[in-house]
């Protein structure tokens, strides 16, 4: 089961797109949990320039059969023109957790 579960990360520029995010993969049932941070500072390049800009984490649990559909959501609803999409596989945490993560996502 342990490795059948992701985190997924990405980040917003705002909290209405973290919310928003957020909200369509739970009700879609995609993913079981997502935390939205506080605001975190991003340095990062892009189109040759430097940029640092106040953005919002999202850490989502997920099983990983659910990754593709997670993936197409978040390309057709983030404000980006390419946000990050980072998924790293949980190898270890609570039975009860990751068990609830399956139940809860739709598999």
């Amino acid at each position: 089961m342990k490795d059948n579960c992701l985190l997924v990360m990405t980040s917003c520029p705002d909290i209405d797109s973290a919310k928003a995010i957020a909200k369509s993969l739970v009700e879609a049932r995609l993913a079981a949990c997502i935390q939205i941070s506080s605001p975190v500072t991003s340095v990062y390049r892009w189109q040759d320039e430097v940029c640092e800009e106040q953005e919002y984490a999202l850490q989502i649990k997920c099983h990983s059969a659910c990754f593709d559909k997670i993936e197409q959501a978040i390309l057709a609803l983030h404000p980006y023109e390419v946000p990050e999409l980072i998924a790293v596989k949980i190898k270890a945490g609570s039975s009860a957790y990751l068990d609830w993560i399956k139940e809860t996502t739709q598999i």
